[in-house]
């Protein structure tokens, strides 16, 4: 006899989010509070489907609490294809974090969802099955202002922090039909960006602070919850028009003067304590293994 849910429409809560079962979903209902992370605030609610999971797991959490995740099948959430596996464990949108006590609760929900996947749910989905966030949106970058209507990406630059490279192209207009692909480089890292690929686009590109289809974060400027959304929305539509293009997977070699001066910056913000020292080893490695 086939699983099926105990009710239809059956809420589990937990720490900033619930989820309610259905036949051929999960709504997950996002709080808003001083807590909750502000990308759950800003996703709201997300009705994904049955089909765009691979699996659930219930694991041991921290402070007595357990975690249940539903874990999306490759390709099918255009939020988690431009996150990349950026995210940090705390903002993933697919994890429910419970008290502990509700632990034998949580694993009977595991087993009623994994009696509804289907054996092949954990091959890659060959299209988008989870919604793309609402358009329009826009955040400010550290260059400029980004902006996206479900047509055309628009950057407008600001005086204050634009390249001089990215003033003499001026502000510039990307319509989805002319992009094969995103890259998204998180915010909460160095040398944080986004970044529009072009379809039909095959050389290397430039530093995203020189690239006029780039914009750049900073401190403050294009927060995850402000520029993945965007990131995905944008992903979403060029989806939507055919492939997406391969993100480059380098860089061309840049001038030693601009090797020393981001090593510095580097340096200050290790001083600052905004990196760490691993993270400052690494990146301070990358960059000169591209003398």
């Amino acid at each position: 006899m086939p699983h099926t849910m105990s009710r239809m429409g059956d809420v589990l809560a937990g720490f900033h989010a619930a989820w309610e079962f259905e036949s051929d979903s999960v709504l997950i209902r996002y709080e808003r509070g001083i807590r909750t992370p502000k990308l759950f605030q800003s996703l709201g609610e997300r009705r994904i489907p049955l089909s765009a999971l691979s699996g659930v797991t219930l694991t041991p959490g921290k402070r007595g609490t357990v975690v249940l995740r539903a874990e999306p099948r490759p390709g099918a959430d255009p939020l988690m294809e431009a996150a990349a596996g950026q995210l940090k464990e705390g903002c993933d949108p697919y994890r429910l974090v419970l008290p502990a006590e509700r632990e034998v609760l949580a694993e009977y929900y595991a087993d009623e969802l994994r009696a509804l996947l289907k054996p092949d749910d954990g091959e890659p989905a060959e299209r988008f099955l989870a919604p793309a966030p609402e358009v329009p949106l826009s955040f400010k970058a550290y260059d400029g202002k980004a902006s996206f209507d479900g047509e055309t990406v628009h950057f407008r630059w600001f005086w204050t922090g634009a390249s001089s490279a990215k003033w003499k192209a001026g502000d510039q207009s990307f319509p989805v039909t002319d992009l094969g692909g995103v890259e998204w480089r998180s915010p909460e890292v160095f040398e944080g960006h986004l970044r529009l690929i072009p379809r039909d686009g095959d050389g290397q590109p430039v530093q995203a602070d020189q690239d006029p289809a780039a914009v750049v974060f900073g401190l403050g400027y294009g927060p995850v919850h402000e520029s993945l959304p965007f990131a995905a929305a944008v992903l979403a539509a060029v989806r939507e028009r055919g492939p997406v293009a391969a993100v480059p997977a380098s860089a061309p070699r840049r001038d030693p003067a601009d090797i020393a001066e981001r090593i510095r910056h580097l340096g200050e913000l290790h001083q600052a304590g905004l990196v760490t020292d691993e993270e400052f080893s690494v990146k301070k490695a990358e960059l000169l293994a591209e003398l």
